[in-house]
């Protein structure tokens, strides 16, 4: 069968929130089969618990924040992501502040610590959520849907009007049945414009950004010195969000995401209103020679290696 995932040993790091600015610490532990993905606010006093669900979505503001009582964390999109790209099912996430620190603006830091800690697989069946029927949701002319499909595949199309992003591709189609998360996506680095920094700030976001852990474009140009890492990096990045945001459904998902100009906020409506019509849906595990490619070990030998331990 094909077989639920943790870490296997524990890692820690410490970065900067985007948004808060603060210094934090995470701790990224192993945890039980079937717990799922869970974040523990250390620096409270009862050391809270929030598990990473859609429904747990408070906040989507250039960010998805999940609460529980009260109690939040912010930016999980990244990190979550990464958890997704290498299969990870069930995690103990610590923090002493309430924002996953940005590293460097994609989920690359995180797949090289997760990657120093090892993968481990537990004996009990992987589940997954197949799609069974389209289900969509719009806003104006913005667009997320879920359909079936025997695999997991995204299609993303972002509309900026800029001239860097022009220069770009805005529409990317990725299937992890051909292409491996690490190289196609992982290292996709968020990005923001120079003129919204100060309008932001006086919202409370925004303020551990920088050159090093974002895209930053005036009205002309990327102001970062470097090269793009992919020459359509921020539709990239979007598809990067996008799988963090899908896995707050607590589970990988057999079938095919389609988006125009989506963000945090429509994915998180499209997972709720997916959960709402359980006929939409099923719950299975598959015999590791039944599982769909984007999701088999052995059809993706340079996505796992270095990675499994047992």
């Amino acid at each position: 069968m094909t077989k639920q995932r943790t870490i296997a040993t524990p890692v820690k790091t410490v970065g900067i929130g985007l948004h808060s600015g603060r210094k934090v610490t995470i701790s990224i532990k192993p945890a039980p089969i079937n717990s799922g993905v869970q974040f523990v606010r250390v620096d409270t006093p009862d050391q809270s618990v929030v598990p990473a669900t859609a429904l747990a979505v408070c906040d989507t503001r250039l960010a998805s924040v999940i609460q529980k009582d009260g109690i939040r964390v912010s930016t999980v999109e990244h990190l979550l992501s990464a958890c997704a790209g290498l299969g990870l099912d069930n995690l103990l996430i610590e923090l002493d502040g309430e924002e996953v620190p940005i590293m460097d603006g994609s989920a690359a830091s995180f797949l090289f610590l997760i990657e120093s800690a090892g993968i481990a697989e537990q004996n009990a069946p992987r589940q997954f959520l197949v799609m069974k029927k389209p289900v969509e949701v719009r806003e104006g002319d913005k667009l997320a849907r879920l359909e079936p499909f025997f695999g997991f595949k995204l299609d993303f199309t972002i509309d900026f009007k800029h001239p860097a992003v022009d220069k770009t591709g805005q529409r990317f189609i990725v299937d992890f049945a051909e292409h491996a998360y690490r190289s196609e996506i992982g290292r996709a680095r968020t990005f923001g414009f120079a003129h919204e920094v100060e309008a932001l700030r006086e919202m409370g976001l925004a303020r551990g950004g920088s050159l090093d852990n974002a895209i930053v474009l005036d009205e002309h140009r990327i102001l970062n010195n470097e090269e793009l890492r992919y020459e359509d990096e921020f539709v990239r990045h979007k598809i990067l969000d996008a799988i963090g945001d899908l896995y707050l459904i607590g589970r990988p998902i057999v079938g095919a995401y389609v988006a125009e100009k989506s963000g945090h906020a429509l994915t998180n409506a499209l997972l709720r209103k997916l959960l709402e019509d359980p006929s939409a849906y099923e719950i299975c595990s598959f015999a590791e020679n039944k599982a769909p490619a984007a999701y088999s070990q052995e059809s993706q030998p340079l996505f796992f290696k270095g990675f499994l331990t047992t």
